[in-house]
């Protein structure tokens, strides 16, 4: 619920009339779902205009209209209209009020892989007891964190939001949006080097999530990451921008805390930042890692042995992210591991299953030098009857480094399978720098696009029972339509 003075000290608008009504119900940028109680704010995109949906809006009785321009049509005496500089910071704005309004504890994650894993796994795990608001699937961007803010209440005991980027400053915009309390980097690799250049400026971009979080202003980095544990080593500290008061009491440990927790979380030496690794000595570890009838099992906190229902051992870093914002949240591991166990993976991120007998694997969700190696190196470690084959598009926005990138992935390529299908123009390259490694030539195969690999796959290449096929490229790659037959 807000008043419409809320709204325009949120945005900094313009009131250009004032209708019949003081209140809305919630914030609305689509008239297919838009309720008539709540205020239309017309967003702009690049394919898109929503001041073209304005009329539908009013149809929808909509009382509250927030704008960037003069509508450009009549509108009913009872309509609100408020124009603001920006609609689409406007709409953060409006969020940004709603979070701190509400005043719950928000968990926020970001990191170049693994992000959108640890905010599920956290939610999942939290959700046994708790009301828990989340990003639905990867609405990330300026435009989806603020949506899914919005929608916070106080029937909800906390919020788990994925911080994605591609440009720099993304990261602190919506950090300063957010306003998060815990904050979890998972690690730094090639991701988006379009625009953010090199791993330097990778990390720059995502640590800013550490300058923007509410006290008690923790977070949770992994150490085992060679860039985040410069940062970890260098003796950095992080100052929350909110008054110590605002939060107080908000966290909890329970009756068995681990050691390294005890007695930080209140008093002045609070703990800012933990860690979780598996190599370097860590406040979270894993040991006795290994796959198991396709399931991953290690040991962690006081030798208790979780599982995960996946084959890919790079999970373990996401679980121990998600164990260690559960155990400062309060949940003891006997909780938190039952969780765990029945833990369902997002589509698209290494899930195995079977198609026309044969075994896939579905890593169809995106694709970096980072996620990539993990994944041939969990492929390579898999057994199997038949031929081990990847299916790999292009890695997309890696910037200038692009085609060195495509061709030094070439060597875990060669290690860990035994057939190649290259999609795309940056894949081909990745083709001919395999062959050169003295991968045979006739085990390779390029194409132009995810539909002519899926025809290779079930037509020259022939698969069948035995076979262990991994699909992975780029979300634009369009990957999944492989497995359309």
């Amino acid at each position: 619920m807000f008043k419409v003075d809320e709204i325009i000290q949120a945005t900094g608008g313009r009131l250009v009339r004032k209708g019949s009504g003081d209140k809305v119900s919630g914030i609305s940028t689509d008239t297919r779902s838009l309720k008539s109680s709540e205020a239309f704010l017309a967003l702009k995109g690049g394919n898109f205009d929503g001041h073209d949906f304005i009329g539908e809006a009013v149809k929808k009785n909509s009382r509250c209209i927030i704008v960037s321009e003069n509508p450009g049509l009549p509108l009913p005496a009872a309509v609100t209209v408020i124009c603001v500089k920006d609609t689409t910071v406007a709409l953060g704005r409006i969020a940004a009020f709603q979070r701190q309004k509400i005043g719950l504890p928000v968990v926020a994650v970001t990191g170049s892989n693994g992000k959108t894993t640890v905010k599920e796994m956290i939610s999942w795990i939290l959700a046994a007891d708790r009301r828990v608001l989340k990003n639905e699937g990867t609405k990330n961007n300026q435009v989806g964190l603020p949506q899914t803010l919005l929608r916070l209440s106080k029937k909800d005991d906390l919020a788990v939001v994925e911080i994605g980027t591609n440009h720099f400053g993304e990261v602190d915009y919506l950090s300063r949006i957010a306003g998060a309390n815990i904050g979890v980097i998972t690690n730094i690799g090639p991701s988006h080097l379009e625009f953010l250049k090199n791993l330097s400026g990778v990390a720059r971009e995502k640590s800013a999530l550490l300058s923007n979080l509410a006290h008690p202003a923790i977070a949770l980095l992994n150490n085992d990451d060679p860039m985040l544990r410069k940062m970890i080593c260098s003796g950095m500290k992080i100052n929350s921008r909110i008054p110590r008061s605002k939060y107080r009491g908000m966290l909890r440990i329970d009756t068995e805390p681990c050691p390294s927790l005890a007695g930080n979380l209140c008093g002045e030496g609070i703990k800012n930042i933990f860690t979780y690794g598996v190599r370097q000595k860590s406040d979270f570890s894993a040991s006795g890692i290994k796959v198991e009838r396709g399931k991953l099992r290690f040991e962690a906190g006081s030798k208790h042995i979780f599982e995960l229902s996946t084959p890919a051992p790079h999970n373990v870093y996401n679980a121990l992210a998600a164990i260690a914002v559960c155990r400062i949240m309060g949940m003891s591991y006997p909780a938190i591991k039952k969780r765990l166990a029945a833990f369902k993976f997002p589509g698209g991120r290494f899930r195995p299953f079977i198609l026309r007998g044969v075994d896939f694997i579905d890593d169809t969700y995106n694709s970096n030098p980072l996620s990539m190696g993990e994944a041939l190196n969990t492929l390579g470690a898999l057994k199997c009857r038949g031929r081990k084959i990847l299916v790999m598009g292009d890695m997309l926005e890696l910037g200038r480094e692009k085609e060195l990138l495509h061709r030094q992935i070439a060597w875990s390529i060669t290690n860990n399978c035994d057939l190649l299908v290259a999609v795309g123009g940056l894949a081909r390259i990745t083709a001919f720098a395999c062959r050169k490694r003295g991968f045979d030539k006739n085990n390779i195969f390029c194409c132009a696009d995810s539909a002519e690999a899926r025809d290779l796959l079930f037509g020259a290449i022939s698969v069948k029972p035995g076979d262990l096929v991994l699909v992975k490229g780029s979300r634009s790659m369009k990957m999944e339509e492989v497995f359309k037959v």
